[in-house]
């Protein structure tokens, strides 16, 4: 028997998976004008790790000509550890992933036991880099689109 009143919707309700994905997060917002392969190069030789596209996780927004925008991610797990690195490219083609970041053009997301003292180290780290101008700790509770860095 059919609904009178036409399909029943049901809302996904993301805020248990975002809970979840960010649990022992912290991010740092960066600017840089490097591109994305550049960039990461570069982390990986002043932290000594080895970064790698990921292009099964890349982020992609539907829309535009070319049927979405594709925004690209990094991510590195430390052998010995629990940490892992990703890096999300937050601009391509004159769309942004974060718009209430729009000033930003890479987020370092760290997954570790300590994520705020890391991610502290690692932002004052950054500020010693020639070819980056900005490195600051941000409150992912201050980004309404969170959900886009979910993969």
């Amino acid at each position: 028997m059919s609904n009178p009143k036409g399909p029943i919707k049901k809302a996904l309700d993301i805020s248990a998976m975002q809970e979840d994905f960010f649990a022992d997060t912290a991010l740092v917002g960066i600017v840089s004008s490097l591109p994305a392969y550049r960039f990461c190069w570069v982390l990986n030789q002043h932290f000594d790790i080895d970064l790698v596209r990921e292009p099964d996780m890349d982020i992609c927004i539907p829309g535009g000509e070319n049927g979405g925008h594709y925004f690209p991610i990094y991510q590195y797990a430390e052998p010995s550890s629990s940490c892992i690195y990703t890096i999300y490219k937050l601009k391509t083609d004159k769309e942004v992933l974060l718009p209430e970041v729009k000033q930003l053009d890479y987020l370092w997301m760290i997954q570790s036991n300590d994520p705020e003292t890391d991610a502290g180290n690692i932002a004052q780290s950054l500020r010693d880099i020639p070819d980056i101008q900005l490195a600051q700790v941000l409150q992912p509770d201050k980004l309404k689109n969170l959900n886009n860095l979910i993969v």
